[in-house]
């Protein structure tokens, strides 16, 4: 809860951090285009030094100089990750992406619980209204701007125990009719958003096309729609970040379909004709949210010290439960019929199934997952 002043010094202080994290990539782009080496950190900090001294740009100085150095640790970590294969190219920081900076220095940051403050390198004591407790060893803060608010992260270190780990194991497919379908026969429903909602965001979308680029009208609209749209993310995480919790607390071991689905396989074009059927499909086979959904299932387990294995489908046909016969027929995407004793099953049951039994030979044979 910034006072006028602190928030115009927050603006200067993710800008300037912005534009050195900007200036470092195009110095290291200039560089590989010459048929340079890439730069490390440390002579890109005595460049900052240098930046920051001299006569072009000496606004740099009003911030601080540890989240500056610090922006250039995470380009450094960005070239990193895309050296490893892990992502790829970094690009540029753009000012709509919401501005943010953090303090790695812990000695240079105080905080008061008990009056619910904190204290910030050219700052001062800032008031914040606290999500939970701040237990363990302060390591360091990150100040971020979303739509208009302003958040503080702290980071701290501690020992936790380990709760107790439940014996049980799941596979989890994406869902045809619903965003997920567990292998015990419970399924996890797409995230609801309200038909007035949608409405108003396709509203406030038209509107602002409506608008000229970069006037005052189209700030204003532009600033509603961005506020629209946090609460449709909000109301989104919430909805994962619950699901993968309940999934997490009940089981030790998650079997998860990680292959990308392909609306067209075989690389065959779509025809007018099957637009419709394909538009149905893209909505059950790609729910919003799923990487990210496996990303917080990953971490989770990781915490609990459970096992997580990312699965794709296996070749073999699904096996039917009541003759223990290869289903051969798929009678249609949501259901599959067993041609020796007619069994009909949900598809997404038998793909989640069919994942669990590929991760528990993953564990015993030591299968490839992937």
């Amino acid at each position: 809860m910034p006072n006028g002043e602190q928030t115009r010094k927050m603006r200067r202080f993710g800008g300037a951090c912005r534009f050195v994290y900007n200036k470092g990539l195009s110095l290291q782009l200039e560089t590989r285009a010459t048929g340079g080496k890439f730069i490390g950190y440390f002579a890109m900090a005595k460049l900052l030094t240098a930046w920051r001294n001299g006569p072009e740009i000496p606004w740099l100085k009003e911030a601080p100089m540890h989240p500056l150095q610090h922006a250039l640790k995470d380009l450094e970590k960005a070239y990193r990750n895309f050296f490893d294969g892990r992502a790829s190219v970094p690009c540029f920081k753009r000012k709509t992406q919401g501005d943010s900076f953090r303090y790695p220095d812990r000695n240079q940051i105080k905080l008061d619980q008990l009056n619910g403050r904190i204290f910030l390198p050219k700052l001062g004591w800032l008031r914040y209204r606290k999500s939970r407790d701040v237990l363990g060893d302060l390591r360091n803060v990150t100040v971020s701007e979303s739509n208009g608010k302003w958040f503080v992260s702290i980071q701290t270190q501690r020992e936790v125990e380990l709760p107790p780990l439940q014996e049980s194991a799941v596979g989890i497919v994406k869902g045809a009719d619903c965003f997920a379908t567990l292998s015990d026969g419970n399924s996890v429903l797409q995230p609801h958003q309200p038909e007035k909602r949608l409405r108003s965001l396709a509203q406030l979308q038209r509107s602002l096309d409506r608008k000229v680029k970069s006037s005052s009208n189209w700030k204003k609209a532009y600033a509603r729609l961005q506020q629209m749209l946090t609460r449709i993310s909000n109301a989104r995480k919430d909805f994962l970040h619950k699901a993968s919790t309940s999934i997490t607390k009940n089981h030790s071991l998650v079997c998860f379909q990680s292959s990308e689905a392909k609306a067209q396989p075989n690389g065959r074009k779509s025809v007018p004709e099957e637009a419709e059927a394909k538009r149905e499909l893209d909505i059950g086979a790609f729910p919003r949210g799923w990487g990210e959904f496996r990303r917080l299932l990953e971490y989770k387990l990781a915490w609990r010290a459970g096992h997580f294995l990312a699965m794709t489908h296996g070749q073999e046909d699904p096996t039917c439960s009541s003759c223990e016969q290869s289903i051969k027929h798929q009678q249609h995407r949501t259901q599959f019929l067993c041609v020796t004793c007619g069994c009909k099953k949900n598809a997404d049951l038998v793909g989640a199934i069919s994942i669990l039994a590929r991760g528990h030979r993953v564990l015993a044979c030591g299968e490839r997952s992937s």
